[in-house]
């Protein structure tokens, strides 16, 4: 092969993106130096920071370009090597993803073994979205055995794994939220004890499902599910705050929350994270998650849609939550 398909940001989007806002290029394939490997990316995730990068604001991670290619988690197969550490054949995991073939610095790739587990789980369930899943629970919100957790947008790839994985530490009930009648079907099958539609009013279905009050929420919405959540809390509960997908693509801001104030009084910890702080647990979550993959008590969903050229499509539907598990593009 000689031309490499990859997905560029076209323009900054306002409010919800549309397509029009990528643009698909051909280029070359690429040809490494020294210290280079060339992947052929079978798998690029699309997730929904993403969209903050594709505004021209300061944040904890660059912005977007205009003009030049987008870049997530991907995995494939080393297809040239100028590196001494990274043989052809290889697989990879990297950043390099919305593109057919990557050009990086051997530093820059993990090799992983696709026998453990199919390559995509690396993008998902073995990788940084269950590490994220892990430490956010386990970690940032220090959950207890005996404890109720709530966990939003909880038939996403993160979302879903939280409420796996707080049931297999102890948890003494676990809620989701979803979007969907399926979805919350969906939940009750992965083992949540109570799951409900979100469009059926928030405040009124975490009440009914979490009676007792809640002592860890995971947020992966904000807004009314924050606000929500924060009325439900214990004392000294607990809020691991991963995302805010409902205010993403939010042009005026958001109403919600308009409690924060009973912070105060329940003495609750609300407490932003990025899964990069939290390396120091990967060999546990590794040790665990392998564990339980192995015996079948944990299950992981995936979405996946086929083509580069639909990256930009996949990156929609995650947005509008027309996905179960976890959403990739099958280069």
């Amino acid at each position: 092969m000689t031309s490499n398909r990859e997905i560029h940001l076209a323009s900054r989007p306002v409010g919800w993106p549309t397509e029009d806002d990528f643009r698909l290029v051909e280029t070359d394939v690429p040809t490494p130096g020294p210290g280079q490997i060339v992947v052929r990316n079978q798998y690029v995730s699309v997730d929904p920071y993403m969209r903050g990068r594709m505004n021209d604001v300061k944040s904890y991670v660059a912005p977007f370009a205009l003009d030049a290619p987008l870049d997530g988690a991907a995995i494939g197969e080393v297809v040239a090597s100028e590196a001494a550490d990274i043989a052809v054949g290889a697989t990879v995991l990297h950043g390099l993803g919305w593109r057919e073939y990557a050009l990086l610095d051997a530093t820059a790739a993990r090799p992983v073994d696709p026998s453990i587990a199919p390559v995509s789980a690396y993008l998902s369930v073995l990788g940084m979205t269950g590490l994220t899943a892990y430490a956010g629970l386990l970690e940032v919100a220090a959950m207890k055995p005996g404890e109720t957790v709530f966990v939003s947008a909880a038939a996403g790839a993160v979302g879903s794994l939280v409420g796996q994985i707080a049931k297999l530490k102890g948890a003494g009930r676990v809620v989701g939220s979803a979007g969907s009648p399926a979805k919350v079907e969906r939940l009750r099958a992965l083992g949540f004890d109570a799951a409900f539609d979100y469009h059926d009013g928030v405040r009124e279905s975490l009440r009914a499902a979490a009676p007792d009050g809640v002592d860890v929420y995971f947020d992966n919405v904000g807004g009314d599910h924050l606000e929500a959540a924060i009325s439900a809390m214990n004392l000294h509960g607990r809020v691991a705050i991963c995302g805010m997908i409902a205010q993403y693509n939010a042009t005026e801001p958001s109403a919600a929350p308009r409690n924060l104030a009973l912070v105060i009084g329940k003495r609750l910890t609300l407490r932003g994270f990025l899964v990069n702080d939290h390396n120091d647990v990967r060999a546990a979550f590794v040790r665990d998650v392998a564990g339980w993959l192995r015996d079948g008590t944990l299950s992981y969903d995936e979405t996946i849609v086929d083509g580069v050229e639909n990256a930009p499509a996949a990156f929609l539907g995650l947005l509008r939550g027309d996905n179960l598990g976890k959403m990739l593009v099958k280069v």
